[in-house]
């Protein structure tokens, strides 16, 4: 499928497209019921090519077996802009979710949902976009602020925006308790959690993104990592993108 004609091909294109989206979020909904369909979805680039591959991975949310899989291939949308990676990757994802055969009923992202600087990361955009139950689950805490939760797995602690006192600009933090919020005059403000899914490694980073809440989120990601730091959703994904990009490298080789 080709890029939209009306995509945005610009940094300030893509910021007036967020701030008309933000406003349709909806922070708040039911969690997986027994038997649902999760999707993970994720992509992998090959930058010399102009091209990005996604993965969608389709499992029963209960049991997390896989139940269907599905790939895609699109021109890179969108520069690399901090914030606005939704728009290089979102036209491969889409892609890739309408090649499954069935439509999941929520969908986890490698990345944010509401933890984001305009509250509309990939999460929040693709939910808003499908209409799906979507959240994200991120390595680190980007631009925001969190303490260590407990050692032990199902601890969390609040991820939070902190409006910067000294000026400093955003950041990414690597680790836990790091990160930094952004802008003078706001509030803080509760954007996701960090969640120990596995006791003694480092947690993750929940937010909400469209149509879910952050307890039903929270409960879900936990269920879904089982075994791992991650959620078995992105662990498939990631996996299957990889394949399909060095398969396509090897073809075209």
């Amino acid at each position: 499928m080709p890029i939209p004609a009306d995509w945005p091909t610009t940094e300030a294109e893509a910021l007036a497209e967020q701030e008309r989206l933000r406003a349709l979020v909806e922070p708040y909904g039911p969690g997986p019921a027994e038997g649902d369909l999760v999707a993970g979805v994720d992509v992998a680039y090959d930058d010399e090519r102009d091209l990005v591959v996604a993965a969608a991975v389709l499992l029963d949310h209960t049991t997390l077996r896989v139940v269907e899989e599905a790939t895609a291939v699109g021109r890179i949308a969108f520069p690399y802009i901090p914030g606005l990676l939704a728009f290089r990757e979102l036209p491969a994802v889409l892609d890739a979710l309408a090649a499954l055969t069935r439509t999941p009923d929520l969908v986890v992202c490698d990345g944010y949902g509401l933890a984001h600087p305009r509250r509309l990361g990939l999460a929040s955009h693709l939910g808003v976009l499908t209409g799906l139950r979507t959240y994200g689950v991120a390595k680190t805490p980007f631009t925001f602020t969190s303490t260590a939760p407990g050692p032990e797995r199902g601890s969390w602690a609040p991820l939070m925006d902190v409006p910067a006192s000294d000026g400093e600009g955003e950041g990414e933090g690597e680790g836990e308790g790091q990160g930094r919020g952004q802008g003078e005059g706001r509030a803080e403000e509760v954007v996701g959690r960090a969640v120990r899914t596995r006791t003694g490694v480092k947690p993750v980073f929940v937010s909400v993104g469209h149509r879910i809440g952050l307890d039903e989120a929270t409960a879900s990601t936990l269920h879904l990592a089982r075994d791992y730091r991650q959620p078995e959703t992105t662990r498939r994904a990631d996996s299957l993108c990889r394949r399909a990009l060095t398969d396509l490298q090897r073809a075209s080789a």
